[in-house]
């Protein structure tokens, strides 16, 4: 699981910042890529990447705003290009479904695969057996959605060598104990998985948020999450200007991940008026609230590992 910044500025593209998109690399989990946002020019920043868009399964959109969505309908059309047909599945605010039809409609877009579009509310709205996705609101100008992604726990590792010891052989029945199966062997032995597993693995979770003032519905989507990514548009000490643009600074969302008590924080959609010099005192400014704090970077990659 590889959390990888496609674009991490605020607002509008800069030279060292391109606009929000975020992929959420799940490639040995499910063969997969989640992205988050698809603010202007993605396509062009995922070219500089190993990300292939066809391996794209879904997008969560967390709202409205340009520098989010820009991006949305040349991607999905250049996928079809791509030799993309697996179908795609894009979550958003109300409003987004019309922004994709009368895009690739006026355009004469025709995909080449499948495309479904969910508008969203706040509760569950993605569960697998090997995933789950809740949203919830929260407070900037226009609707505004955090989305917290959580891995369900997988079972232990299989101790081959005891099976062995035990005088199973490699085979059908390793899977079958694997995964959770009762299994009678040939002699009439039954084999209880519970004794041929190692401890169950947790599951990791990753708190994605959309643009947001400090609020509480943040709290509760990064609670014990493995990371959190959550803007960070002003420094310290301009709460006045964040609260009147609906943004956070660098002390309100290290806030956030000290209350939620969060592993690690990532703050993005940095604001150009900091050049390259100032984002490290941006980091340090949110060092002092939660001190395992690293800044976002365009192509910037952050590696969760197996608990």
């Amino acid at each position: 699981m590889d959390i990888f910044f496609l674009g991490t500025g605020a607002g509008m593209p800069a030279k060292l910042r391109n606009v929000t998109s975020i992929a959420l690399k799940l490639l040995e989990e499910r063969g997969a890529v989640w992205l988050f946002d698809a603010g202007e020019a993605t396509q062009h920043q995922i070219l500089h990447t190993s990300i292939k868009p066809r391996r794209i399964e879904k997008i969560f959109i967390t709202h409205l705003h340009g520098d989010h969505i820009y991006g949305l309908p040349g991607l999905l059309s250049s996928r079809s290009f791509q030799g993309g047909e697996s179908e795609v599945t894009v979550y958003g605010p109300k409003g987004i479904k019309d922004y994709i039809h009368v895009s690739l409609s006026l355009s004469q877009t025709y995909l080449k695969y499948p495309l479904d579009v969910i508008e969203i509310d706040e509760g569950m709205i993605f569960e697998d057996e090997q995933f789950t996705v809740e949203s919830l609101r929260l407070d900037h100008g226009i609707p505004s959605y955090g989305y917290r992604i959580v891995e369900k726990d997988r079972p232990g590792t299989l101790l081959a060598d005891k099976l062995k010891e035990a005088g199973v052989q490699p085979g059908p029945i390793f899977r079958k104990i694997k995964n959770g199966e009762i299994v009678t062997l040939e002699d009439g032995r039954t084999i209880d998985p519970n004794q041929f597993l190692g401890p169950e693995q947790k599951g990791r979770i990753v708190t994605i948020l959309g643009d947001t003032r400090y609020c509480e519905n943040a709290i509760s989507l990064a609670e014990n999450a493995d990371l959190l990514v959550h803007e960070a548009t002003f420094s310290a000490g301009e709460e006045r200007l964040a609260h009147d643009y609906f943004h956070s600074t660098t002390h309100q969302a290290a806030e956030v991940a000290t209350k939620a008590g969060c592993k690690q924080l990532c703050i993005t959609h940095i604001s150009s008026r900091y050049d390259r010099n100032a984002w490290q005192e941006l980091v340090a400014e949110a060092k002092e609230v939660f001190p395992n704090t690293d800044i976002a970077e365009d192509f910037k990659e952050i590696n969760l590992p197996l608990k």
